[in-house]
């Protein structure tokens, strides 16, 4: 029933209006999901198990922390930050494109970042209002981008590729995710398919305009980055990934000049 509810919710109320209230009302979920079989190795909430998260057949259990809403994918992606990268040590101007929630308070009171500036079209959590085609940045500025599942969402991903690229600075590195069907060979788009229902049908959602396929890392390439593709969370003990109910198949695509 709980999965039904909160596919529904994603699938009918608009995104800025989740944002700015589904911090409020999940960790009341949360109370009836305390326990000590998972936890979310960003806020340290202890549960039972997470909250089911996604749309429609697309829904997964045991996804969503309702304490700081971390998914799978964030999870890993902090697990990563801290084991493998320089963020939480070096003195760093950052640059957070479309911000996840899990991810503000932490990386805000961070007294490493020098700057942490975080910037989005549409979302009411970023403190600056852009277009991620012509960003409003000088070029080689920031020493890290996160750009995560942003790109199958833009309009032009080769031109929000080469500005991200253009503001980092020449010893920059950016983490750049997006949803990856690895039953595709190529990334499927159609630039004829504009209306919404139109969009759901072909590329999964309403609001996104391509499907990657398993040549993704070829598109940051094309743009000039190099690119790693860890495998980090085929690295982590068993236990870890059960711990944490990690991805057990996410490829984190670390982006370099």
């Amino acid at each position: 029933m709980l999965k039904t509810i909160i596919s529904w919710i994603i699938r009918h109320v608009p995104r800025t209006y989740l944002q700015r209230v589904s911090h409020f009302i999940l960790p009341v979920l949360g109370l009836f999901y305390k326990g000590n079989q998972v936890v979310c190795p960003i806020c340290q909430g202890h549960f039972r198990k997470f909250l089911p998260f996604g749309r429609g057949k697309s829904a997964r259990d045991n996804a969503l922390c309702p304490n700081c809403l971390a998914l799978e994918r964030h999870r890993l992606m902090y697990l990563y930050l801290k084991q493998r990268t320089n963020f939480f040590q070096d003195k760093l101007k950052v640059l957070h494109i479309a911000p996840e929630i899990c991810f503000l308070k932490h990386f805000e009171k961070l007294p490493n970042l020098q700057e942490y500036i975080t910037a989005d079209l549409e979302s009411p959590l970023a403190k600056v209002k852009m277009d991620i085609h012509q960003m409003p940045f000088a070029d080689n500025y920031f020493d890290v981008v996160f750009c995560n599942h942003v790109l199958e969402h833009v309009e032009n991903d080769k031109q929000a590729l080469s500005e991200i690229y253009r503001v980092m600075k020449p010893t920059a590195w950016a983490i750049i995710q997006s949803p990856i069907d690895m039953s595709l060979p190529t990334t499927y788009e159609d630039h004829n398919i504009t209306s919404p229902a139109e969009r759901e049908k072909a590329f999964g959602q309403n609001d996104h305009v391509r499907i990657y396929g398993r040549d993704y890392s070829k598109h940051l390439a094309q743009i000039g980055f190099q690119v790693k593709e860890d495998d980090f969370v085929k690295q982590l003990p068993k236990e870890v990934i059960e711990k944490h109910a990690l991805p057990a198949n996410e490829i984190i695509f670390l982006c370099k000049k």
